[in-house]
């Protein structure tokens, strides 16, 4: 929840996109790399965002596939990337890359970029709003600097590690932990048949034990919504680094644990971030269910 909105119970703040927010975003970074990290990647990504939002034709269709034939990729997932790349490669040429798309480059600088250009494809191909653009910057190996850019939302949420997690503009935290029965928990499903099957045996037996269960399609915008109060926890087993780099950023500055199987953080094998109480619960239980295997 954003401090405005945990009083008033209304989200707050207005859409990052203009050089005057990110300036009032990144001066309260004391850092001067993650200050610049900051900026160059609330940048990226909203000027990612105006492409895909003004850009997509009408006509848009399935440019690939990757791991199955409901896996997709569209043109608008290579511009985006390649407009992301380019853009910090102008002003970072030293950098690496890591994204979805396939830009992997190592670089000389310390700096890896962790990008997914379009985070929920698959709404976007269908003009569902649960997309978005996250951007990750980490140094030595460590994720230090996360953007996630919604258009469809009009929000932009950020985060520096020891620095707090934003939400346009405004500090946002995770909600005080219910108890499991009454928490409201987000995932997602694979695109492989065999692997689905098997997280549908896991949410059939997880759901008589929570509030609800929620699928946005989106893990980078869930992670998030972690973080600003929407949901109580998210797990999924599957993801890429690009797919939670930057909102598993996100969601421990709001004040959320993430990891993986216990004692692990995320990983491919399964992520999973919820408020502190919460966490404690959900992830020995996923444990059981067996959340981390097919």
């Amino acid at each position: 929840m954003t401090d405005a909105a945990s009083s008033a119970g209304t989200p707050a703040g207005s859409p990052t996109g203009t050089g005057t927010e990110t300036d009032r975003a990144t001066a309260a970074v004391a850092d001067p790399l993650r200050r610049e990290l900051l900026g160059l990647a609330l940048e990226a990504a909203r000027r990612a965002g105006a492409l895909l939002s003004e850009g997509r034709p009408a006509d848009l269709g399935v440019a690939a596939t990757k791991s199955s034939p409901v896996d997709v990729v569209t043109e608008m997932d290579l511009a985006s990337e390649k407009l992301i790349t380019g853009f910090l490669a102008d002003h970072r040429p030293e950098d690496g890359f890591l994204g979805e798309e396939g830009a992997s480059t190592e670089g000389g600088s310390g700096v890896r970029w962790v990008i997914d250009p379009i985070d929920g494809t698959v709404n976007y191909l269908y003009g569902q709003p649960a997309w978005a653009v996250s951007i990750a910057a980490e140094h030595r190996g460590e994720t230090v600097v996360g953007v996630v850019h919604v258009p469809p939302r009009g929000e932009t949420y950020h985060a520096v590690l020891g620095a707090g997690a934003w939400l346009n503009g405004e500090r946002v935290r995770c909600r005080p932990s219910p108890p499991l029965e009454q928490a409201l928990i987000g995932t997602g499903f694979n695109y492989v048949a065999g692997r689905r099957q098997a997280q549908a045996g896991v949410v059939r037996r997880l759901l008589p034990r929570v509030r609800d269960i929620r699928r946005s399609g989106s893990a980078a915008i869930d992670l998030c919504d972690v973080g600003g109060g929407r949901l109580d926890g998210f797990y999924e087993r599957g993801l890429h680094p690009w797919d939670f780099a930057a909102g598993d950023l996100v969601a421990r500055e709001a004040g959320a644990l993430t990891g993986g199987r216990p004692g692990s953080p995320p990983t491919g094998e399964l992520t999973v971030a919820a408020s502190p109480g919460v966490f404690d619960v959900l992830q020995p239980l996923l444990e059981e269910l067996g959340a981390w295997h097919d």
